[in-house]
């Protein structure tokens, strides 16, 4: 799709896209969401290939002027953890939605089998 395509669907110029590919300007969350809508991909798309240094600078992980692992950041909250992004995007591209229960019974006998952690 090119550039001028996509500003169509989003009813606005190629060269406002164009600042959007290029970083000059910001893409609101609502901004990204069409942009998935209209390339038939989720949100994280855009996000597989963004180094871990990207990653690790975004506002919401700086603290103090250092960069916290999200396990220091929310040991409470494996929700927000990066790796449960990964293994629930990993999940939903297995197409075979029984393959996906038998997956998901493994995990919680796995779970379940083993001694809690102190």
């Amino acid at each position: 799709m090119s550039q001028e395509q996509l500003g169509d669907a989003l009813n606005i110029t190629f060269q406002q896209v164009q600042k959007y590919e290029r970083g000059s300007n910001r893409i609101s969350a609502s901004r990204l969401w069409d942009i998935g809508q209209i390339l038939d991909v989720p949100v994280s798309f855009f996000f597989d290939d963004m180094s871990d240094d990207t990653a690790a600078h975004s506002p919401r992980r700086m603290k103090s002027g250092g960069v916290k692992d999200d396990y220091e950041e929310n040991p409470s909250d494996p929700m927000a953890r990066r790796e449960t992004l990964e293994l629930v995007r990993a999940y939903y591209s297995i197409k075979n939605p029984n393959l996906r229960k038998r997956i998901t019974e493994m995990v919680k006998s796995v779970a379940t089998a083993l001694p809690e952690e102190v």
